[in-house]
């Protein structure tokens, strides 16, 4: 995730070890959380590109945003917290974080049975009676 990350330019690193790894400061780990916490929420691409260009410049403090720049990214910034509101509770309305965790669930209890059943056939056991 993070190397296609990278690739789309979402995160860049800070440096690059002597083997050639890429190494990340504090402040790129905190902007990966941002983005990971966008995915389950449908936020395409250029959306987190957008809102990660905003908290940026909200957070510049070599060249802080005059006044009615700042204002105008802080109603971008709240567009994109009511986008985010909307679909956590869309989200919570549809259970759909729950219904991924019970089918998920159902799979491991379906996988679980079918090792129990396959290891009592090559036993020559069935279910005890």
């Amino acid at each position: 995730m993070v190397s296609q990350l990278t690739v789309v330019g979402l995160i860049v690193p800070s440096a690059r070890s002597k083997g050639g790894f890429r190494l990340y400061a504090e402040a790129d780990v905190s902007r990966l959380m941002v983005i990971r916490r966008m995915k389950p929420l449908d936020f395409s691409l250029a959306e987190m590109r957008d809102l990660l260009e905003i908290t940026d410049r909200l957070g510049a403090q070599d060249d802080p945003p005059a006044p009615l720049e700042r204002e105008r990214l802080r109603e971008r910034l709240d567009a994109y917290r009511k986008v985010a509101d909307a679909r956590c509770e869309t989200l919570r309305a549809t259970g759909d974080g729950r219904g991924l965790a019970a089918m998920l669930r159902d799979r491991m209890n379906a996988d679980v049975r079918a090792r129990v059943a396959s290891e009592q056939t090559a036993s020559g056991g069935g279910l005890p009676r």
